[in-house]
């Protein structure tokens, strides 16, 4: 392919793209497929000649097309959204198309430093002490990682290194293999499953503590478990405080759980992948009180921020915590000799190879500014706040807990296997998507607001496709708080959801 056919396919490709989101309303969530339908329409061999471009379009809409669960749609409402923006979009073109591997700074000098500059942006948007950012004098910064289960892995790597060279300073003659086998890493056992995952992989033990009936893991519980294993000669390394849990998006507090941490001297490290995002508003920055105690800290930028994936922003306190832990010298990758602080970001990361994702970032923030980005966030807590007031005039529906962020929980009155049922039912129709989890040992089904593209006719419209489902499980009644909504009512409904847009 050369350049001019490129800009052919790459404009037929973008026009692609474009139509598909002009009308992403009228496909389905779910694709009608089975297991292996792409394995049977597929050859089993790769092509032996090259194949004119406008083919592999078409191959793409007919095969590849009608397997695809459309996250992008207005009744996609499950797990979390995933970020996506055609500013984000622009900024993964320019990305692939210079093809650049920041191994080092010399490698691409504003690959690097244009990742310094957009986590201080974004540091900065976000509240975060001064500390985290790489503008301050100390050694904290940000770095963009693929994901906040990477970033926690990465954590619990440095925290564990640290910990040993803590113990050896004491002990000279440590032995450090027995001694790490003794570490033990906590959290809340609602967790998102990749912070068990990190325990796993860094060979660390990761207890999942018991959250109370908020969801919250509480001081007490955290001081106890560490009284617990110090007695039975572990040693407590490694803490993941949630701010905004998989399941019902509950938050731990810092400010009561950072004090016992820092007096054990265990990492605290803050899973703010999805609710992270909100803190760019200042009314939620509360929730996140006690952020000085952090060690680090990572929220996904690919979520709830419109950056494409992949995208996650950590900061630390102290990035030499990361130095000394992944520090591999090689001739043929010499440091950047400079008094300027210009971070390494290969010691801060697993990997050696890193992608310009920070480009990505950068074209989000210019093209929505601040202003843009908060009123995202805004709008669809707002959106979320209406989903629950619908669901609220039902008698035959609970909301419980109450609404956080741009997430509903709610289930029907007459137990956990109608709700089941309900749930099975409205993803088999494939007309909207949601997921279910537990919530005081109830089962309940989880609706977000995932897509950029949702307005209030589409909440309305997923609210019809699941109260026309309940109603073929249990008939509704004919009463006043179901059916008879006052023009009161409307007009209050309407009122608080224009005032909070």
């Amino acid at each position: 392919m050369n350049s001019q056919e490129f800009r052919e396919i790459g404009k037929a490709t973008i026009d692609l793209i474009a139509d598909y989101h002009d009308n992403i309303r009228n496909r389905n969530v779910l694709p009608s497929v089975e297991p292996g339908y792409l394995l049977k329409l597929l050859p089993e061999d790769a092509p032996e000649e090259p194949e004119d471009h406008q083919n592999v379009l078409k191959d793409f809409c007919e095969t590849i097309m009608p397997g695809i669960t459309h996250w992008q749609s207005p009744q996609f409402h499950a797990y979390f959204p995933t970020g996506q923006s055609f500013a984000s979009m622009i900024g993964s073109i320019l990305s692939d198309g210079l093809g650049v591997i920041g191994i080092t700074w010399n490698a691409s000098p504003a690959c690097t430093e244009l990742e310094v500059v957009t986590m201080n942006w974004l540091g900065k948007l976000l509240g975060l002490p001064e500390e985290f950012l790489n503008c301050s004098e100390g050694p904290g910064g940000g770095i963009i990682q693929g994901s906040a289960s990477e970033a926690t892995l990465v954590c619990l790597l440095a925290a564990k290194d640290k910990k040993i060279r803590q113990l050896l300073e004491n002990d000279p003659t440590l032995d450090e293999d027995q001694t790490k086998n003794k570490f033990v890493a906590y959290t809340s056992d609602q967790c998102n499953s990749s912070v068990e995952k990190a325990g796993v992989l860094g060979s660390m033990k990761m207890r999942l503590l018991k959250s109370d009936n908020n969801g919250q893991l509480r001081a007490q519980t955290l001081k106890d478990a560490f009284e617990e294993d110090k007695a039975k000669g572990l040693i407590p390394c490694y803490f993941v405080a949630n701010l905004g849990t998989t399941g019902i998006c509950a938050f731990d507090p810092i400010y009561e759980i950072g004090p016992i941490c820092q007096e054990e001297g265990v990492w605290l490290h803050v899973d703010a992948a999805y609710a992270g995002a909100a803190f760019i508003c200042p009314e939620y920055r509360h929730l996140m009180k006690g952020i000085e105690y952090a060690d680090s800290f990572d929220m996904n930028a690919h979520k709830w921020l419109l950056v494409n994936f992949d995208c996650s922003a950590m900061w630390v306190k102290n990035s030499y915590d990361l130095i000394n832990a992944f520090d591999v010298q090689r001739i043929y990758l010499d440091d950047v000799k400079t008094a300027a602080k210009v971070p390494d970001y290969r010691h801060w990361q697993m990997p050696l190879g890193r992608r310009f994702r920070s480009l990505k970032l950068w074209t989000v923030i210019k093209m929505y500014g601040a202003e843009g980005l908060r009123k995202h966030i805004r709008d669809q807590i707002s959106l979320a706040q209406y989903f629950a007031k619908l669901v609220q005039r039902d008698e035959r529906f609970v909301v419980e807990p109450e609404s956080s962020m741009a997430l509903v929980c709610f289930r029907l009155v007459n137990g956990d296997k109608i709700t089941r049922d309900l749930l099975d039912n409205l993803t088999k129709k494939k007309e909207l998507f949601m997921v279910g989890c537990t919530y005081r040992e109830r089962f309940v089904i989880r609706f977000v607001i995932c897509s950029r593209f949702t307005n209030k006719e589409d909440v309305e419209t997923s609210w019809n496709i699941i109260k026309e489902e309940a109603d073929q499980l249990i008939p509704e009644k004919m009463n006043a708080k179901s059916h008879a909504i006052s023009a009161f009512d409307q007009l209050g409904t309407i009122g608080i959801y224009e005032k909070s847009k």
